[in-house]
């Protein structure tokens, strides 16, 4: 029984939220067609109307505040090979796991290196996001998915940052990855307070497509969400509405940081105009899921 109780009225009409026929509903069914294993998977490939299919599948469910921010997938020069330019090695997951801190990786953990990076700060990033693109100097793009984690709680260091009050509420990432850069070891010791460490996985997906998600499937920009699956379901569709913002996208992935009910993560696209607009994201508003009738 998932914690996304229907409202007593589940069983009535359909009452579109304001913005719904606005909407680019097709958009919306796009990505929920990438989902091969959803129950529904098979009626939505059969859809002839998105508006129909969300209307006659789904009621809503209880509206609740909501904090929405954006991911997305970046884009880094990389190299095979570790030189003075790329110095910094992305782990795959060593058999058998990792639990050391962020701290002692780099210099208790050998081998298993995918690939080097220019600094410490574009491997933090990309593992904050969990996916990216790695441009290698051929000209060949690598592309890598979330492979695993050192089990450790993740701890912002933005909002260390703003409770330090070194930054208000305003900071960007941005603003943040040149904080990191100015003094390289005071970024190493903000960066070193986060425990968590992600690893990486070689993903061959097609080009065009987002990365992987925790659904298996590839995330869509705009219209996939992260989300904290203890409070909303991997699967579910979720009506978004904030300043400028009235959506319906889909729950396919989650997030070390999204935690908590009405948590949400927009996933913004791919390279840097995406991972501009995914950092400025800070909306608060309100989410509504759709529960299959």
């Amino acid at each position: 029984m998932t914690r996304l109780d229907p409202p007593d009225t589940a069983g009535s009409p359909f009452a579109p939220p304001p913005g719904w026929e606005e909407d680019d509903l097709e958009a919306a069914l796009a990505a929920f067609r990438r989902m091969d294993g959803h129950p529904l998977a098979i009626p939505a490939r059969a859809a002839t109307s998105a508006r129909a299919f969300f209307e006659t599948r789904f009621s809503l469910g209880r509206s609740l505040a909501a904090r929405i921010t954006g991911y997305y997938e970046p884009e880094l020069p990389a190299s095979l090979t570790r030189s003075p330019e790329f110095p910094i090695p992305v782990h795959a997951l060593p058999e058998g796991g990792c639990t050391l801190r962020r701290a002692d990786i780099d210099t208790r953990l050998s081998g298993g290196v995918l690939a080097w990076l220019r600094d410490e700060v574009d491997r933090f990033f990309l593992q904050v996001q969990g996916s990216g693109r790695l441009r290698l100097p051929d000209g060949t793009v690598l592309r890598l998915g979330y492979g695993g984690s050192n089990g450790r709680a993740y701890r912002s260091i933005g909002q260390i940052l703003i409770e330090r009050k070194v930054f208000g509420l305003d900071l960007t990432a941005e603003r943040l990855k040149a904080w990191l850069r100015a003094d390289p070891t005071r970024g190493r010791a903000l960066m070193d307070e986060n425990p968590s460490y992600v690893f990486f996985r070689i993903h061959d997906g097609p080009p065009g497509d987002g990365p992987l998600g925790t659904m298996g499937c590839p995330v869509t920009a705009g219209r996939s969400v992260a989300c904290d699956p203890g409070h909303t379901p991997l699967g579910t569709p979720v009506w978004i509405e904030a300043p400028g913002l009235a959506r319906l996208c889909i729950a396919q992935d989650t997030g070390s940081a999204i935690k908590g009910p009405g948590r949400l993560d927009l996933f913004h696209g791919t390279g840097d105009a995406a991972g501009a607009a995914a950092g400025e994201m800070n909306l608060a508003g309100r989410m509504t899921p759709l529960l299959p009738r």
